[in-house]
């Protein structure tokens, strides 16, 4: 099976962190889009092809600047923030990810789109795979970057590693425990999902934090994590409906987290996967090493033009 990872050895290096949160290119423009019950907060750039990239918990849509300012030579790039998350609005329900796959449908149609790939990332893969499996004909590409699908393949034995006791960490209680503490919840993220956290710079950590302790974003990530039962019983009900995935999917994993299991994870719901490795990377790909991520995903991305 071919592994791009190998295709890159001379970057298998992480760029140095950068000395403040990488900005979008100035022909960027950003717009609030009401669909499904939520605001969306979208930045798009580029002219061709659609590549819509969606972020996980951690970080917002700002994660992907480079790799948005790379693409946007040959596609149109459209970046959302997640509801309740980032600079969207903070809905009191539908986070559960058929919803928020709604939410992805909606921006399309707003900006005309009929058709775009994927690129995912953490929570982003949840609400990539239940937009795909939804609306598998509005999907060329589909990346997803280390994270697991609830439902799919290993779901249960992932559940069981003590480090992500944080999927059953929520309630009114939790979110009181870390008001005004918001930078030191996310610094356990950063730190322990980071094969060296250093990358994960302070410029980013700063920025993220503030995004995170706005009104009702706290409470949004963690009921993100609340509907990962309830995304489990949907995901298991599209394949048992619609059977696997059929477009091209690129599994990839970062060398010192996921790794070669994020393709593991979705051999068990797609029929064409190709595995990928970010080297010297932990869960961080885009602070730890965007070069590399970069090149991978937009090698995967040229082969469907």
């Amino acid at each position: 099976m071919l592994k791009i990872a190998l295709a890159i050895g001379a970057l298998a290096f992480a760029a140095p962190a950068a000395a403040q949160v990488p900005d979008f290119p100035p022909s960027f423009k950003t717009q609030e889009i009401t669909t499904n019950g939520a605001t969306i907060h979208v930045r798009v750039g580029g002219q061709g092809p659609a590549v819509v990239l969606l972020h996980g918990y951690g970080e917002t849509g700002d994660m992907w600047a480079p790799m948005a300012a790379d693409l946007a030579r040959d596609y149109t790039v459209v970046v959302p923030d997640l509801r309740g998350l980032g600079l969207s609005s903070k809905p009191a329900s539908g986070f559960d990810k058929k919803t928020q796959a709604g939410d992805v449908a909606g921006v399309l149609d707003a900006l005309k789109i009929e058709r775009a790939d994927l690129v995912t990332h953490d929570i982003g893969n949840m609400v990539g795979f239940a937009f795909a499996a939804q609306h598998p004909r509005r999907v060329g590409r589909f990346a997803l970057i280390d994270a697991p699908v609830p439902g799919v393949g290993p779901w249960e034995e992932i559940l069981k590693n003590p480090l992500l006791w944080h999927f059953r960490f929520g309630g009114p209680d939790m979110e009181r425990l870390v008001a005004g503490r918001e930078r030191i919840y996310l610094d356990r993220f950063w730190n322990e999902f980071s094969a060296t956290p250093a990358r994960f710079s302070e410029a980013s950590r700063e920025h993220y934090a503030k995004l995170y302790a706005l009104p009702g974003a706290m409470h949004s990530g963690f009921a993100q994590f609340a509907a990962f039962d309830q995304d489990a019983i949907d995901n298991r009900a599209y394949l048992a409906a619609g059977g696997k995935l059929d477009m091209p999917v690129f599994a990839i994993g970062g060398e010192k987290s996921f790794g070669t299991a994020m393709a593991a994870v979705m051999r068990a719901a797609a029929t064409d996967v190709t595995e990928g490795v970010i080297p010297d990377s932990g869960h961080w790909i885009m602070e730890e090493n965007p070069t590399a991520t970069v090149v991978m995903v937009r090698a995967f991305l040229d082969k469907g033009r």
